[in-house]
């Protein structure tokens, strides 16, 4: 069957995962990846998520009762360097931030085909709910996995051909609960109940504000004295600093109007923040900056597509356009709240054309 390395984080998808290619005979080696010391980190929570001690114990725990092999991997080091000065750069950028996409990316992935060479492993495995086969020309493709409220493929839009052509997505084709029945039939039922973290790892009270005090000293001093103004100019009131705010936000601004504000634009250079009314956040083109395409090696001018700019969007049906190494995108109606530093991703049916980082656009 050939031999597979399986991200094991400790909790019930990537477990599943191990032990259902177990089952099918591959010859599986675990292995749990250390991304994020929170205990180091000044935050006032305990560590949650994929990156403590009860999460190694469980995945190892999980190998050694099936009689495969196990290691933890500490790549602290690369991912706190890439991923969370990333992280930081883009929100004081004016931008919003995927640091999901970034570790999958440029990380994770890397990481572990480079672990699974150096252990003769054919394959890696991770219990992302997404598919994976190789189309009629010969390319890697990423699809919507089967449940769509737990669909993963918007956040594997940026892994090259190398990448995918190693890799095994063995959740795709099931629901959540036939995975939560799995783990009861395979003996772990505290697993089958565990709730799931959807914080990012390295925030894990998901207050990144209080993790950018914490990043850099006097950010906040530095930026207090910035402004609301509206669409022509005129100043509204003091905010607290423009990367503690992002495209679309209506709560938290502390500032009276007499009717909802929104979040329109934010420019860094001036410490500036833009509000307005709803429909100023609606608009009908973007440009997204460094494409990485997966079903075809291009696309051609005006191909349609379903265009996901967040997580959870739907999408909408837009035409692509090449633009100088970059991709335009019109959509067919307008949408809301396009944030700068986000991942657009395209589709074609369930399949994934690639994906690119939204860029800032001013009003």
């Amino acid at each position: 069957m050939g031999k597979v390395l399986v991200a094991m984080s400790g909790g019930i998808d990537s477990t599943v995962t191990a032990l259902m290619l177990h089952q099918q005979g591959y010859e599986v080696i675990g292995i749990t990846m250390k991304t994020w010391d929170y205990a180091t980190s000044g935050g006032g929570h305990k560590e949650t998520g994929c990156c403590n001690l009860d999460s190694f114990n469980d995945a190892r725990q999980a190998a050694v009762q099936h009689g495969f092999p196990h290691f933890i991997l500490d790549i602290r080091e690369e991912f706190g360097d890439f991923v969370i000065d990333n992280f930081v750069e883009e929100y004081m950028a004016g931008r919003t931030p995927n640091p999901c996409v970034m570790c999958n990316t440029h990380i994770k992935w890397r990481a572990l085909l480079k672990r699974a060479n150096s252990l003769d492993c054919e394959f890696i495995a991770t219990g992302h709910y997404a598919g994976i086969r190789q189309h009629t020309n010969q390319r890697y493709v990423i699809s919507k996995g089967l449940d769509e409220t737990k669909d993963q493929s918007y956040v594997l839009w940026g892994l090259d051909q190398e990448l995918l052509g190693r890799t095994m997505l063995p959740l795709g084709g099931y629901h959540k609960k036939d995975i939560r029945q799995m783990a009861m039939d395979m003996g772990y039922p505290e697993l089958a109940r565990k709730s799931e973290s959807y914080e990012i790892c390295f925030v894990p009270d998901n207050d990144y504000r209080g993790f950018l005090k914490r990043r850099i000293d006097g950010l906040e001093e530095r930026l207090a004295d910035g402004w609301f103004v509206d669409k022509t100019g005129r100043k509204l009131g003091q905010h607290k600093g423009y990367p503690f705010y992002t495209i679309g936000q209506r709560k938290g601004l502390d500032i009276a109007f007499g009717k909802p504000a929104y979040v329109t634009a934010i420019d860094p250079e001036s410490n500036t923040i833009v509000l307005g009314d709803e429909s100023d956040l609606e608009q009908n083109e973007m440009t997204v900056v460094r494409p990485n395409w997966i079903k075809y090696d291009g696309i051609s001018d005006g191909m349609e597509a379903v265009t996901r700019i967040r997580y959870k969007d739907p999408g909408c049906l837009s035409n692509l356009y090449n633009d100088n190494g970059n991709i335009r995108v019109r959509f067919y109606e307008n949408v809301k709240s396009i944030a700068p530093g986000q991942s657009a991703v395209f589709y074609e049916g369930n399949d994934v054309i690639g994906g690119g980082v939204i860029q800032r656009k001013m009003p």
